[in-house]
């Protein structure tokens, strides 16, 4: 079973799954540029995140998909563009299983946290890498996002204080 969230800690999906790992008191983790860069600033240090050597976001996704044993990208649209494009082609480039969910395409009877505890039990998941589109580019993604971990991972749980 999953024993640890880990992604970059840029808005939106990355960051989604790093609040819900503090929330639930979670094992969390994973790489962010030099000076802890995002775009909406510097990331704090309830993140347990570490430094890459470059400020550039590219080396940290990379070294994110190497440290881990799968991951998922979200989205609200069909397509993956930008970083998690790259994601998906870092997954490949270390064939890494990745599992793509479109919220918004997903159909009633498709469950978004079945498929996620469905994909982890069968990839044998232990740290498994959150990543999806950027907050401003698909607002709402946050909570969506949020809401899947939660359900997925969570759903029996009283978050802790």
């Amino acid at each position: 079973m999953i024993e640890r969230l880990v992604s970059g800690g840029q808005t939106g999906a990355d960051r989604a799954a790093l609040d819900v790992a503090i929330l639930h008191g979670f094992a969390h983790g994973g790489w962010c540029p030099k000076g802890r860069l995002a775009l909406d600033g510097v990331l704090g240090g309830q993140y347990q995140l570490r430094e890459t050597p470059s400020a550039g976001y590219l080396q940290r996704t990379e070294w994110n998909v190497r440290d881990t044993d799968a991951m998922v990208v979200f989205t609200f649209a069909a397509t993956v563009t930008g970083g998690s494009l790259k994601t998906l082609a870092f997954a490949r480039e270390h064939r890494k299983p990745c599992l793509h969910l479109p919220l918004r395409q997903v159909r009633n009877y498709e469950d978004p946290a079945l498929q996620l505890q469905r994909f982890v039990g069968l990839h044998r998941v232990r740290a498994l890498n959150v990543a999806g589109s950027l907050e401003a580019k698909e607002p709402g993604l946050y909570l969506a996002v949020a809401k899947v971990l939660h359900e997925a991972f969570f759903w029996c749980e009283t978050p802790r204080a």
